[in-house]
Order: C-alpha cells, then structure tokens, then sequence
C-alpha cells in the first residue's frame, strides 16, 4: 500500500523542524513515522534536532547540499533503503529552507508513496525582505504548497502577517488553507486535506544551476568519503554557498570538550546569522544549539559521535577563520 507523504517546506528558520516535532506529539499510537530531512549544509545536524528516541519514529538526513543539485544524483538509493528499513506508516519529507520543492514534487517515486498535502511554513520577516520576497525559490516553495502556516505571529506585527498574507493569497490555483500560527504548530488534519491540486512551479529551474558547493563525495555526516575524523584542535571545515546565502560547518573531535556557557555566550551572539545548529560535547553532557536568526535554544542529545556546527548566513564573511578560533578557546 502507498505510503501517505506529506512535504513540510519553507525557508532556513521558519521552523519546519519545530513542526515536525510537535507534529511527533501526535503520533497514534503503534504508527511508524519517518523523516527524511535535507540538509543545506554541508554538515549534518538536522537529525539530532528532531525528537525521535521512539523506536516508531525514525530520522534520514542526506546533507551536502540540495536535493534539487547537489545531492540529487545519490537521493533515490539513499530514499530507498530508507524506506525499506523503515517501513513506515507515515512519511515526512523536509527539503532543505534553501532548496526548490520541485526536485521532490517531481520525483518519480513510483507506487511507493501517496503524496498527499504540501505544508510550507513562512516567516513574515522573511516576506518583508526584499531580497528574499523576490526570491524564486521562497516564491515558488508557497507557489507548490497547498497549506500555507504564518508562523511566529506571536512574535510579528500584526500589520506585517497580515500584509504577508495578502500576498499569500494573490497566488494561483488559491491554496487550501492559509493559517497563521506559532511555535510551529500544524494540525494533523491538515495532513490529509481533500482535493489537492496540481500546482506547477513558476521557476522550475531556478535553483538547480545557482549553486557552488565544496568539491568532493559527501556522506550522510558530513565528511567527505576520503577524509580521516577530525583531530584534537584542528576541526574539519566545509563551506558552501549560493543562491544569496553562505554556509560554514565544522566537524570536531569527539574528545573535544567544550565549556556550554562560553558556547552560548559566543553562538547565541554571533552575527550575522541566519540559522546556526549544533551538537557539542560538554563537560557535564552533550548538547544540542538551535538558533534562528536572534532566539536561541539548547538541549540535551543522545547523539555521541562527534561535535559539530553549521551555521548559515545571508551575506558573505571572511572571519570563518576567527570563529573556528573562538569556538576552540570555548574549553
């Protein structure tokens, strides 16, 4: 039998992860839930964001880049072994904030999955931005959505969502339901919302030549294949950019340890930033940052196998160097 799909799309920090894990909250009961999330980056971390120590959910990250360019090529065995090891009864597709939801809309995914609604999360200060409204990928990631979520509009001024949603609603075919929320809060009705529509893209191939990524194969952690772990004190580092935005991740020694209130005293302040994710051993545990843009969270992780950082901007820095300094004298 198919299994129901549902893609959650929207720009880097308008809180698709968050979405996803309140919608986790409304597992039924003996259900097998799976995500399979695209990373940007070229570091992966995605994956220790999202809450899934049940044994009912499980978690596919594919970082290094756009599903729509970069990674598109190793997508289909990744996908497929993932399905098979997971069987699921329900499946969440995350394509990355900065990549084109037509590379997975128009995936050939054969009788295996039932594509049901599109849910795009937007952030009314990223509408507000001129440089990213005129984007054609934020234009058409709510262009191929059938649900369009206004989140943070506990946080927003009322004029701006509002504005933000007239825009939303001058696109054609009409969406199904444009809501505003926060916190990243879906309905899980909104998942099997009825009569769904064709919604073909306006800017099909505006992503798929505008990007310039590291050389190399790169695996599911980030390193590419070739490469040895990382060293005490000398970290791995990868940078990628495009399409208006600049990434920078580090992979660290697992015996590195770091002192967590430097840490959140140094990324809870960096600029300028975009999104910024984290895992990072501790003296006393390990320890997951989450930033958009200004708010700024840590948890505990289970996750053991390395420190690492992503962080991703909207405008081009040369200080990559200084804030791999910073981040080591974080002890």
């Amino acid at each position: 039998m198919p299994i129901p799909t549902n893609l959650i799309t929207g720009f880097l920090g308008s809180g698709k992860t968050t979405a996803i894990n309140r919608l986790l909250a409304h597992r039924p009961d003996g259900e097998r839930w799976s995500i399979f999330v695209n990373e940007y980056g070229m570091v992966t971390v995605d994956e220790m964001l999202i809450d899934s120590e049940s044994p009912e959910v499980s978690v596919q990250e594919l970082g290094g880049g756009c599903l729509c360019c970069t990674v598109a090529f190793a997508f289909d065995a990744v996908f497929s072994q993932f399905i098979r090891r997971s069987k699921p009864d329900r499946l969440f597709l995350e394509p990355s904030g900065a990549g084109h939801p037509a590379a997975l809309i128009d995936k050939n995914f054969s009788r295996a999955i039932d594509l049901r609604a599109t849910i795009c999360l937007v952030d009314p200060e990223d509408w507000s931005k001129p440089q990213w409204r005129d984007s054609e990928v934020f234009h058409d990631q709510i262009q191929m959505a059938d649900v369009v979520a206004i989140n943070f509009t506990d946080k927003r001024d009322p004029e701006l969502t509002q504005q933000c949603r007239e825009w939303i609603e001058s696109f054609d075919p009409p969406k199904m339901l444009i809501v505003e929320t926060d916190h990243g809060r879906i309905d899980p009705a909104w998942l099997d919302i009825q009569n769904t529509v064709v919604r073909p893209p306006k800017f099909g191939e505006a992503h798929s030549h505008n990007h310039s990524h590291a050389a190399g194969p790169v695996d599911a952690g980030g390193l590419t294949s070739i490469e040895a772990p990382p060293m005490l004190g000398k970290p791995k580092r990868i940078e990628n950019e495009g399409d208006g935005q600049w990434a920078c991740g580090w992979i660290f020694s697992v015996d590195e340890v770091f002192d967590r209130d430097q840490l959140l005293d140094l990324l809870g302040y960096l600029q300028p930033v975009v999104r910024l994710k984290g895992v990072f051993r501790c003296q006393n545990d390990w320890w997951v940052i989450n930033r958009s843009k200004n708010e700024t969270s840590f948890s505990t992780t289970a996750y053991r196998r390395d420190s690492r950082l992503e962080v991703i901007t909207d405008r081009a820095t040369s200080g990559w160097d200084e804030v791999e300094q910073l981040l080591l004298k974080c002890k």
